[in-house]
């Protein structure tokens, strides 16, 4: 069965959580396929960005110590990383496409409760110029 654009909207829904997981290779077998770019793209993004808000959900759901530990992070690293988000602001969820902190930055930005439009456009920014990167490179 042939999942498509929606396949790869889950696929990139699950890397943007804390699952470890690359949307990047389903978005590269996929773009040999018979899709559009401006599909992929979109299916891509959007997936990516709402994985990620997940995650920012997660993070407003306590304090930065009560995640910290129920995430099996450590402390001072969970404390550092919402000083950087208290100190960059939503700005940060520009940074949320990066492999691994992406998903920290995500947590963090929930945990310091910051506004959720202003990360949703942020964030679909920053993932968006990413997948953008990665199709004109296969292309």
């Amino acid at each position: 069965m042939d999942a498509g654009p929606w396949g790869l909207f889950l696929a990139s829904f699950l890397a943007a959580t804390v699952l470890p997981f690359s949307s990047e290779a389903v978005l590269a077998a996929m773009a040999l396929g018979p899709w559009s770019t401006l599909v992929l793209w979109a299916a891509a993004s959007t997936g990516n960005t709402l994985g990620g808000m997940t995650s920012y959900g997660l993070g407003s759901l306590g304090s930065g110590g009560r995640m910290a530990r129920w995430l099996g992070v450590d402390a001072a690293k969970a404390a550092r990383w919402e000083r950087l988000v208290v100190r960059h602001g939503v700005w940060a969820a520009l940074l949320t496409w990066l492999p691994v902190v992406g998903d920290v930055i995500a947590v963090a930005l929930g945990i310091g409760r910051a506004r959720p439009w202003a990360v949703l456009v942020l964030m679909f920014v920053g993932k968006a110029a990413r997948y953008g990167v990665v199709l004109i490179l296969l292309r």
